[in-house]
């Protein structure tokens, strides 16, 4: 892939002088209360678009929707409904409530996380955390608000990491659930991996049956946000503290690559959108060389099949 197509957007990359009115448009945000996903709130906002958060914590979601209103206005299109991607069935009560109340998906931005969880944690439905939140609890969700995003001819937004192509380059079939031999790296690298491997999975799919609903991949880089406050050790919180001064960027740049996804004619499938600088941390929006491990189709449909029995959903695909 040559240089110039990595950039496509040109040498200052995607950015947010591209979007135009976004007023009729409907936005579903995961994570949105804080972070990446606070920041595309806010920019989706201010180009007319309503945004319906799915967050976990009510009081700090209720803040940043007040804060949204000070900036915006008190008439501003955002609301709130409740959702922890660690129980799926407040993923299937969150859907539920969304398919009432919500006409149309324009996009739907699987954009929150988990990260280097210090110690094995286990979901309430038995899964290991970072596999639990951030792909089997965004896997549910996707494909119970399939149809309605594709009724609205909309996108489905996935928020990968480069993590996905380190730790250990595949879905751990025969111990998922890091049962043996856990480090909070590679249960990470492995959500992500899945994360990603779905994205594409569903590409395929979607196009065989010609359906006109887009899936995106994209990721943040290295962006200051608060992904490790609450899980990750001691000391990589105090690392990273450290580093993010040096390395990083700010929250507001690291949405800029779902944003984009979730707003930009044009966009291919099988492609990694995201900053395309420094190892691809921080700089231009653009397409970033993508591992071929991502777009493994034997693991990807074994990995379909089994989030399938895992999340008991069976998607029209």
């Amino acid at each position: 892939m040559t240089k110039s197509n990595l950039r496509p957007f040109g040498p200052e990359g995607w950015t947010p002088k591209r979007l135009g009115s976004l007023a009729g448009k409907t936005f579903v945000i995961t994570g949105a209360n804080a972070g990446a996903g606070y920041e595309a709130t806010r920019l989706l906002l201010s180009k007319g678009a309503r945004v319906v958060m799915l967050n976990r914590n009510a009081d700090k979601t209720r803040a940043a929707i007040a804060s949204l209103k000070r900036e915006h206005g008190d008439d501003t299109p955002v609301s709130f409904v409740r959702m922890d991607l660690a129980v799926l069935d407040s993923v299937r009560e969150a859907s539920a409530e969304l398919l009432k109340n919500t006409a149309r998906i324009d996009a739907l931005i699987c954009n929150a996380a988990i990260a280097q969880v210090a110690k094995r944690e286990i979901t309430a439905d038995g899964f290991e955390s970072q596999l639990g939140v951030n792909h089997l609890g965004h896997f549910l969700l996707c494909g119970s608000l399939f149809e309605r995003i594709k009724e609205s001819g909309g996108r489905i937004v996935v928020v990968g990491s480069n993590a996905y192509k380190m730790g250990l380059k595949k879905i751990q079939f025969d111990d998922l659930d890091f049962n043996h031999n856990y480090t909070a790296w590679n249960a990470y690298a492995q959500s992500k991996l899945a994360q990603m491997m779905f994205a594409y999975e569903l590409q395929r799919r979607v196009e065989a049956a010609g359906i006109q609903v887009q899936v995106q991949v994209c990721h943040p880089g290295a962006s200051r946000t608060n992904l490790l406050k609450d899980t990750a050790s001691t000391f990589n919180k105090i690392l990273w503290a450290v580093l993010s001064r040096v390395i990083a960027q700010s929250a507001e740049k690291g949405a800029w690559p779902e944003v984009m996804c979730a707003t930009e004619d044009g966009l291919q499938p099988r492609s990694l959108y995201g900053p395309t600088k420094r190892m691809d941390t921080v700089g231009p929006v653009g397409e970033c060389e993508l591992d071929e491990v991502a777009l493994d189709r034997d693991m990807a449909s074994e990995l379909w099949a089994v989030s399938e029995e895992k999340t008991a959903l069976r998607w029209p695909l």
